[in-house]
């Protein structure tokens, strides 16, 4: 199956960007466009010259993308390999709903351990979970669509310190179980349990395991099951994040959750990679990108190296820790190669190396790595997330929308993949219809989802200019503001509330509220270029003409988009509001046409509806650029 279901081909071959441009690229400017000898040096410029240098061009789509799953009829003719299996999520029997984490963790262990066998093809956790536990299943169904020959399910209960577990293999191509096993055991023992299980399906599959891999599956998480349970419920957390705008509380709950499963068990190995990840990706999404957070990632690295030092998840958690904390593209690479020797099974290694080409604007490599993390993992959501945001840089919004909607197949209450669904129409159309009727929607349904839905609300208030909806969106906000595109404190969103109401004191009592916790977090976070453009933006608000280009500038400077594509690029078009906003009209509409030579997220919904650009409007330079974004058949 083809993840990228259109063929991406670069619009002409890349060339290497001489260390010149490179140096070109970091030259500063002052406020009158000109560097200190007078010569013209205009960001949008540096950009298009990169641009053409990296031969970054739009995707060429040539056929429909995410393709429909094969009908049950064509799929039943596939051959369907011998040693293959799924591990269903296992049903919670337990009356205690504390003890629901019991059946998520027996489930992950088991696949884990068999995923450690070369010899077998293991399909990975987010797969095997849109099955739900509890709901009717049709295993031949499922064994067709996964393309394995095996699949694993049962239950678990939990009362007390005693466990009971029951499992069944099913030969999926029949039908007819190949074992079934029910255990009765103390809860000290429900490793030894997995451990049998695991050995029984080997012996089922006939597996060939190697003393390497055996030593591995025989190796327990941890002896202390409260640890583990803390360990488990971290782990679906951070599972969650996604496109989900409360990423920095649930990253900080699970951090706290896995301190507290290592203070009782200091050597477990698995909280330290799944602790290790959070302060990546707290540290990589700017949330806390101080040397306190960085020496956090650290240290958990240190711990994961002290105690198995060759281990895949060793070398995994490493390449994780270059890219995110580092962009240090190639030391992640090297350790991949080492983790895919380990791990045969894993999807993440090809995920995070399709991440990895994708910050490098090697787009076609991206496809390619993401097509085969798919492969392991078909019924990945989060993946298909992914493309479709590569999918909205290149302004292929059909394809976009065709790659949420497979998603929604597979989690159709997902409220992250509805909003985003029906953020494609305001971008793709500059219709805010959908995405203000989902939000409405999901929030009649479930009004604890409002934290959720703030920062998708909040923008879609401001493209309709609706006051009432703008105030109770930022209402909604939390108090660590939003993160979507760069991270804004809440005092940003209430100083953005009032300049669209005309409220200029409360504006300029926010916007000076929100300067002084930007100062002190560029101070926290030295050489973040992120939150330095957000200082730039808050202080264009403020008037700030020279600090607000300078600080803009200089953002691009130490992110340049030969350094993070995706980062890099929204920096370059956040320089076009920051412009917009002093009234440089001439550089501000320089610097659009510049990002809309680069793969980015500027849209025309978004040049057409957003008060940020209200400056321009009249322009006819710029109302040309908004016409020719304008989509050819906006009913198709």
């Amino acid at each position: 199956m083809n993840v990228y279901p259109e063929e991406i081909a670069d619009a002409q071959k890349s060339t290497k960007i001489s260390s010149k441009m490179q140096e070109q690229s970091v030259a500063r400017a002052d406020s009158s466009g000109t560097n200190r000898r007078g010569k013209p040096v205009l960001i949008a410029a540096l950009v298009s010259g990169i641009a053409l240098a990296m031969g970054l061009g739009i995707w060429s789509l040539s056929r429909q993308l995410t393709p429909e799953p094969a009908s049950p009829e064509a799929t039943a003719l596939a051959v369907l390999p011998e040693k293959s299996i799924v591990v269903l999520p296992l049903a919670n029997l337990s009356e205690d709903k504390e003890h629901a984490f019991l059946a998520d963790g027996v489930q992950d262990d088991i696949r884990t351990a068999l995923a450690k066998v070369a010899d077998l093809k293991v399909i990975n956790r987010t797969s095997a979970n849109t099955y739900a536990a509890g709901a009717r299943r049709n295993l031949r169904e499922i064994a067709q669509t996964l393309g394995v020959a095996f699949v694993l399910e049962g239950n678990v209960r939990q009362s007390g310190e005693k466990v009971w577990i029951s499992v069944q293999l099913t030969d999926a191509r029949t039908g007819n179980p190949a074992w079934e096993e029910s255990y009765e055991r103390d809860l000290a023992d429900v490793f030894a349990i997995q451990s049998d299980i695991v050995q029984r399906i080997l012996s089922q599959l006939q597996a060939v395991v190697s003393p390497k891999e055996k030593a591995a599956i025989n190796e327990r998480p941890t002896k202390d099951p409260i640890a583990y349970g803390l360990y488990v419920r971290a782990k679906s957390l951070v599972a969650t994040i996604s496109l989900n705008a409360q990423i920095n509380e649930k990253l900080r709950e699970a951090v706290s959750l896995l301190d507290q499963a290592l203070a009782r068990d200091p050597d477990f190995f698995l909280a330290y990679c799944q602790l290790a990840g959070a302060h990546n990706y707290l540290y990589f999404f700017g949330l806390d990108h101080t040397p306190a957070r960085l020496a956090l990632a650290d240290g958990a690295l240190k711990a994961i190296i002290r105690l198995r030092r060759d281990a895949g998840e060793t070398h995994l958690a490493r390449a994780d820790f270059f890219y995110r904390c580092y962009l240090d593209y190639e030391k992640a690479r090297a350790e991949l190669d080492l983790a895919k020797h380990a791990l045969p099974n894993n999807s993440d290694i090809f995920e995070l190396t399709g991440y990895i080409d994708r910050r490098q604007g090697r787009w076609n490599e991206s496809a390619r790595s993401l097509q085969r993390a798919f492969a392991l993992d078909p019924r990945n959501f989060f993946i298909l997330q992914q493309i479709a945001l590569s999918y909205q840089e290149f302004h292929q919004f059909r394809a976009m929308a065709a790659a949420l909607d497979r998603a929604l197949t597979l989690i159709p209450h997902d409220l992250d993949t509805q909003v985003t669904r029906a953020l494609v129409d305001l971008e793709w159309r500059a219709d805010p219809r959908p995405l203000r009727e989902t939000i409405r929607r999901i929030r009649s349904e479930n009004p604890a989802t409002a934290p959720d839905l703030a920062a998708q609300w909040f923008y879609v208030a401001l493209c309709e200019r609706d006051p009432a909806a703008v105030a109770q969106a930022l209402a909604a906000i939390p108090e660590s503001g939003t993160a979507v595109d760069l991270n804004f404190p809440r005092s940003w969103c209430e100083g953005v509330a009032a300049r669209i109401k005309g409220d200029d004191a409360t504006a300029r009592a926010a916007f000076l509220a929100a300067h002084t916790e930007l100062e002190r977090t560029v101070s926290e976070q030295p050489g973040y270029a992120p939150a330095l453009c957000v200082l730039g933006l808050i202080d264009a608000a403020l008037g700030r003409k020279d600090e607000a280009i300078r600080e803009g500038r200089r953002a691009i400077e130490i992110l340049p988009i030969t350094k993070d594509s995706i980062d890099g690029a929204e920096l370059v078009k956040y320089m076009g509001v920051i412009y917009a906003w002093c009234g440089e009209k001439d550089l501000a509409i320089e610097q659009i046409a510049a990002t809309l030579k680069i793969p980015n997220t500027l849209s025309y919904g978004n040049l057409k509806l957003h008060p940020f650009w209200d400056s321009l409007r009249g322009d006819p330079r710029f109302e040309k650029i908004v016409t020719d974004l304008a989509p050819k058949n906006p009913k198709a």
